[in-house]
């Protein structure tokens, strides 16, 4: 059994290691923090599969995942993507982040 606070910790410590990625390469590092929220929210029970979002425990947060996983599928794709959308999609994941690591702490 995981000791309580093993994941906050190493959730902690990947964001913090992409953090300055994301400032100053963000088109390049956002998959990488893609990865690491869905990781992190999964593990606090939401689910991307349901496409009504039904069964996650906060459906707004869930789209908001969704609709930056959009613009990070439309980066690995190549597409040409609006500055504005890339940074939209960067505060969108530091706001699940510190959402998931304020409010719900360690599993």
């Amino acid at each position: 059994m995981q000791e309580p606070g093993l994941d906050r910790h190493d959730w902690q410590t990947q964001w913090e290691q992409l953090e300055p990625d994301l400032e100053d390469s963000p088109r390049e590092t956002l998959p990488e923090i893609d990865r690491l929220v869905e990781r992190m929210l999964r593990e606090r029970g939401h689910s991307f599969d349901d496409p009504e979002l039904k069964e996650s425990p906060e459906p707004e947060v869930t789209a908001e995942f969704l609709e930056a996983r959009r613009i990070v599928r439309l980066l690995e794709a190549g597409e040409e993507v609006d500055p504005g959308d890339v940074g939209a999609a960067a505060l969108a994941y530091r706001n699940l982040y510190d959402h998931v690591i304020e409010e719900h702490g360690a599993p």
